[in-house]
């Protein structure tokens, strides 16, 4: 099985060695019988630098830049954690995934270009290696009809249709450094390409691998 994985930034940084540490170990249990990827997001470091460069006035394609840096090096990071199971270096692009792909080594890395947030990096990493499935691994446990970090009445969707969530999405402002459940591209890439996505709260780093296996309380994307 081919598996791409969405890690946010928000479930690696500020960077703990702890809660790494348990991040790489989940991952590792899913070399044994599959090919993975992830695709690392900048979380709060990203965004605190995006922040000040905005307020010197910098383009957003300049702070999309700085966002990418700061996903590679918590993508370096993250190779750190996993030691000898990850292939060394982050790849730069889809192209450069591709040709490292290959059992027995994870493929870890940030964001490729300006106008993508990692979630949409790795819904096209997903597309381009023909993943089986897509796990979305974020700091809540599912898809909402509204931000449950602000409406304690929001409802929480056990499965949405590809267009529910390109719908839900939508709401979200493509800024760089902006903060929602995904990005509405990575949204439209899974409606496009119908590929089998789970979102879960990557907090319980033993929920990634619950999205493998089916036994998990997230939200399915069901074509």
């Amino acid at each position: 099985m081919i598996i791409v994985i969405s890690l946010g930034g928000s479930v690696i940084t500020p960077p703990e060695k702890g809660r790494l540490g348990a991040v790489a170990n989940e991952i590792k249990k899913l070399l044994k019988k599959n090919m993975v990827f992830v695709v690392v997001g900048g979380g709060k470091t990203a965004k605190s630098y995006i922040e000040i460069a905005r307020d010197f006035g910098s383009n957003e394609v300049c702070c999309d830049l700085m966002g990418i840096d700061a996903t590679r090096i918590n993508a370096r990071l993250l190779i750190a954690a996993l030691s000898g199971s990850a292939y060394p270096d982050p790849p730069l692009d889809y192209q450069d995934a591709k040709k490292v792909m290959g059992p027995g080594k994870v493929i870890v890395m940030g964001g490729v270009s300006p106008g993508y947030t990692t979630d949409a990096v790795a819904a096209i990493l997903a597309e381009y290696v023909g993943a089986d499935i897509f796990v979305k691994a974020t700091s809540v446990d599912g898809v909402y009809d509204s931000d449950p970090n602000k409406n304690p009445n929001a409802k929480k969707f056990d499965k949405v249709t590809p267009r529910q969530l390109v719908e839900i999405t939508m709401g979200g402002q493509m800024k760089a450094g902006f903060i929602y459940i995904m990005d509405p591209i990575a949204a439209k890439i899974i409606e496009r390409c119908e590929i089998h996505t789970v979102i879960v709260n990557g907090n319980r780093p033993e929920n990634i691998v619950d999205a493998v296996n089916g036994n998990h309380n997230g939200t399915v994307v069901v074509a």
